[in-house]
């Protein structure tokens, strides 16, 4: 079987690292560059200890001489934009984990990154397989959703769509390896252990990311309000969605039944038998998002539970799935273990 060629621009942090461990069992691709500026001619595993027995260094090519069938662009906000027009007119597809095309109206970008977009001209599709699946198959540029938007949305989407609700308040803890590799005063381990820290309280730059998208559906003015925590674990993104009933006659079995049937079709989504609690524990390490404890109080509030491994559901992994989808690969390709428990 033949294979495609695959560069990751920006291998030395931590969605790098993972972007390696899952490819490299991928019958489908062969990694062709690996790029660092700073670590060049190092072996990988110098950077990502587990990745010992892989030979592969990282390498610093200008960006018109990256020759490759996809780009998995997983540089800062604000340095992708700059390099992902010049893979596509090398004629690399490019899959962006980055922010930086993640919006289709651009203001919203540079209000809440505080960046200036230089190429609001370049409009890509938005990587969600669960909303986007058919255009993810036909696209040349991919932005890849934030960790918290993919939890938030798969815990919103079926209530959303049938407008069962007007308003939902995410509230997320998520593990200390979405801060990035390099260490900062908040992710610094006294800080964070034994510690519970709320931050970016209203003002999160993924809230318009989750706005935009749910507003997709439904009757599109759903109202979101989103709260993440930083806690001390070191994968997983735990989001409680809750949201208030707009008809008296639904109930808990209606809404999980919903939930099932809406994603019954998904390989990474399952909606746990017996409405099960989701656990960070169940899907360390997996590309799975596990959706339960679907509960209603007695003033028809609704509380839907969603755990993901942030690193790979939300980033990685669901790039590799976007992969494999715009390539006609099997979609599971690459990414059928199963969490890590305990």
């Amino acid at each position: 079987m033949s294979k495609i060629d695959v560069a990751i621009i920006g291998a030395s942090g931590y969605t790098g690292g993972e972007l390696m461990r899952l490819l490299i069992n991928h019958p489908n691709v062969n990694i062709k560059y690996v790029t660092s500026r700073k670590n060049k001619g190092e072996d990988v595993s110098n950077l990502h200890p587990n990745l010992e027995d892989v030979d592969l260094k990282f390498s610093n090519p200008n960006p018109e001489d990256i020759d490759a069938d996809v780009v998995f662009s997983a540089l800062p906000h604000g340095a992708s934009m700059k390099l992902v027009p010049q893979y596509l007119e090398n004629g690399s597809r490019v899959i962006d984990l980055s922010g930086d095309f993640r919006f289709s109206n651009i203001e919203d970008y540079e209000k809440w990154y505080n960046i200036k977009h230089i190429h609001p001209e370049i409009e890509a599709v938005f990587g969600s397989p669960e909303i986007n699946r058919e255009k993810i198959r036909d696209a040349t540029l991919i932005a890849n959703p934030g960790c918290f938007v993919t939890g938030a949305i798969l815990s919103s989407l079926p209530i959303v769509e049938n407008e069962l609700v007007d308003r939902i308040i995410l509230d997320s803890k998520s593990g200390v390896s979405g801060a990035g590799v390099n260490p900062t005063a908040s992710s610094h381990y006294p800080t964070c252990a034994d510690n519970i820290k709320p931050y970016s309280i209203t003002n999160h730059r993924h809230t318009p990311e989750i706005r935009e998208q749910l507003r997709n559906f439904g009757s599109g003015n759903v109202k979101v309000s989103f709260t993440p925590h930083l806690v001390p674990v070191i994968r997983g993104i735990l989001t409680t969605n809750h949201s208030f009933l707009l008809k008296d006659d639904v109930s808990v079995d209606d809404i999980y039944n919903l939930y099932a049937e809406y994603y019954k079709d998904e390989p990474f989504v399952q909606v746990l038998k017996d409405n099960k609690i989701p656990l960070l524990a169940s899907v360390r390490g997996s590309n799975n998002c596990q959706i339960g404890g679907i509960s209603l109080d007695d003033e028809d509030q609704l509380v839907v539970i969603s755990a993901i491994d942030n690193l790979v559901k939300g980033a990685s992994g669901q790039a590799i799935q976007n992969m494999n989808i715009m390539f006609n690969f099997d979609e599971t390709a690459g990414l059928k273990n199963v969490g890590l428990y305990p």
